[in-house]
């Protein structure tokens, strides 16, 4: 080519046969959105590491939890006792890693069971006209202006001792607290669902599926459900964090798990009584209630900003 050089012949021979970059997928581009967020990122390592102590722990400290020694009794932090001791001298480390799996599952057993049935009532009604989307409404209306905490202490005492005769003591109260808590926790999912169908079943390439002859089953599954994962996930963030405080509240109000099940919430209640001689008895549950919260939310957060597609980072 006239006029050419030889330094420029050279770049766009490289620039020829150099391989394009190929757009990341859009869960990669949503970790790396995420990475941005500095607060979710540390949340997210020390979510973790608070999980792999509640799941590796034990098999590490291999102390009973419900062993007793009442020459340690109320004993603070120590070698032997790194979070110390209770009041029968129990070894509130070994407490703490046994309550935290079971604090941390009624978390996460809850949101999935109040994102199934908040997806599946918000779905149906996003995607039915009249009758059917009102009546599903009123019953969401309804659900949500119930008294939560009175109902729940009201069907844990009416049902508990039900389900332990049935499934056990552990069992059958960690059953009956799923349950209560997922069952006031869908309506939220419900309606963030109902609005994002409303929104999303009238863009082009959902009326391009049914005007190809695509069923409703499959326009609700291939099109419309996944351009919805996103609110649900940070509304399922949410749910667990709000899940491990009302285990918490049902504890310590004496109406979660027994006594011989030390539960975060549970820890705490019995601690309230030794507050002024044992404050790490209560700052240890305390603490570790903080935590999971805490990062869950800044989790929540960093989902939210990561999943937006409107988001600039």
């Amino acid at each position: 080519m006239a006029g050419s050089t030889p330094a420029s012949a050279t770049a766009s021979a490289l620039a020829a046969v150099a391989p394009r970059s190929r757009p990341l997928s859009p869960w990669r581009e949503a970790w790396r959105r995420f990475c941005r967020h500095r607060m979710a990122l540390v949340a997210l390592v020390v979510l973790l590491t608070m999980v792999a102590l509640v799941v590796f722990g034990p098999l590490v400290w291999k102390v009973a939890i419900n062993d007793i020694d009442f020459g340690a009794r109320l004993k603070g932090p120590s070698f032997a006792h790194p979070l110390g001791t209770d009041d029968l001298g129990q070894d509130l480390f070994a407490r703490m890693l046994y309550g935290g799996r079971i604090s941390l599952a009624v978390g996460l057993a809850a949101m999935m069971m109040a994102i199934l049935v908040g997806v599946t009532i918000g779905a149906v009604a996003g995607m039915s006209r009249g009758s059917v989307d009102a009546a599903l409404m009123w019953l969401t209306d309804l659900f949500l202006s119930l008294p939560q905490l009175p109902l729940l202490l009201l069907l844990i005492y009416l049902f508990r001792d039900k389900l332990k005769a049935v499934f056990g003591p552990e069992v059958g109260v960690f059953i009956l607290i799923v349950l209560v808590i997922g069952g006031f926790r869908w309506m939220p999912v419900a309606r963030l669902v109902r609005a994002q169908f409303f929104s999303l079943r009238e863009k082009e390439y959902v009326e391009a599926a049914r005007a190809l002859g695509a069923s409703t089953m499959r326009q609700v599954v291939r099109h419309i459900l996944p351009n919805t994962l996103g609110p649900v996930i940070v509304a399922g963030t949410i749910d667990v964090a709000a899940a491990i405080i009302a285990e918490s509240t049902l504890s310590f109000l004496g109406l979660g798990f027994p006594p011989d099940i030390p539960t975060w919430g549970r820890l705490l209640f019995d601690s309230k009584d030794y507050l002024d001689i044992a404050p790490h008895w209560a700052l240890a549950a305390g603490t570790a209630i903080f935590l999971a919260v805490l990062t869950i939310n800044f989790i929540g957060d960093g989902l939210r900003d990561a999943l937006d597609p409107r988001k600039v980072m």
